[in-house]
């Protein structure tokens, strides 16, 4: 067990939230129950992760998406409004980490995945909001496109990836920015970089991968982030002293 207030202070401190601006507020967003027994992280605080969350006893649910945005009304009405109710109903601490858990060495969406895709030599790649978000790394020794895709498949899940493969036959270095950054295929061929991962994609990307020669792979959005909270699940378990557990609830995009 750990107290609320407790929780909160040491997952700030170590997802680095002071000074970070963002498209919405991190760390504690909802108030619940002034102790933590067990929780629950995920990648969106949608209704249904926070039923899930409930059903399973938890007292904080931790996310990559908040339910608060700058873009958004802060008026309570329709899905904000249920979600925010669902919460105060079953007494549920909200904390959200966006760019914060995008960014993380050790319990992040990017570095930990580089690391299980085989790749070595990690740096900080591509900025958001004046921060570095994503990482990039290097294979001691060179796979080839079809070695990508399958060892991102083990990682993800992802059977078919959107991948526009006009790179070299051997890729020696890859960047991975999660979520909806396409806008860095273009850092990534600045840095001269044989390959560029990430979790949506546009149309000008087709045309840009080929006419500079670099692959590029897209997963999904939701598919790109959902390593960060399970490593943040397994570090909650290990350092704070309550059960800790993530749940995937499924999206396409």
């Amino acid at each position: 067990m750990i107290e609320r207030d407790i929780f909160v202070r040491r997952l700030d401190g170590l997802l680095e939230v002071e000074g970070v601006s963002d498209w919405g507020p991190n760390g504690l967003q909802v108030q619940g129950v002034a102790e933590i027994e067990r929780v629950v992280t995920g990648v969106t605080a949608s209704l249904e992760l926070i039923e899930a969350a409930r059903d399973r006893g938890a007292q904080a649910l931790v996310v990559h998406h908040g339910i608060f945005w700058g873009h958004q009304s802060p008026v309570l009405v329709g899905s904000l409004l249920k979600r925010v109710r669902a919460l105060l109903d079953a007494g549920i601490t909200l904390c959200g980490y966006h760019l914060p858990l995008d960014r993380h060495p050790d319990v992040g969406n990017n570095a930990p995945a580089l690391r299980e895709l085989g790749c070595t030599d990690l740096e900080p790649f591509a900025h958001a909001k004046g921060v570095s978000v994503g990482w990039k790394g290097r294979f001691e020794t060179p796979i080839t496109p079809d070695d990508l895709l399958s060892r991102i498949s083990d990682v993800y899940g992802v059977k078919a990836p959107t991948a526009f493969l006009d790179g070299p036959a051997e890729i020696r270095t890859l960047g991975l920015v999660s979520g909806a950054a396409q806008g860095e295929l273009s850092t990534a061929v600045g840095e001269g970089l044989d390959a560029f991962m990430t979790g949506e994609v546009s149309e000008y990307n087709f045309h840009l991968a080929k006419e500079e020669g670099i692959h590029h792979v897209s997963i999904g959005h939701h598919a790109s982030e959902r390593i960060g909270p399970r490593c943040l699940a397994r570090w909650i378990g290990e350092n704070l002293g309550v059960e800790a557990e993530f749940i995937d609830v499924p999206n396409p995009i």
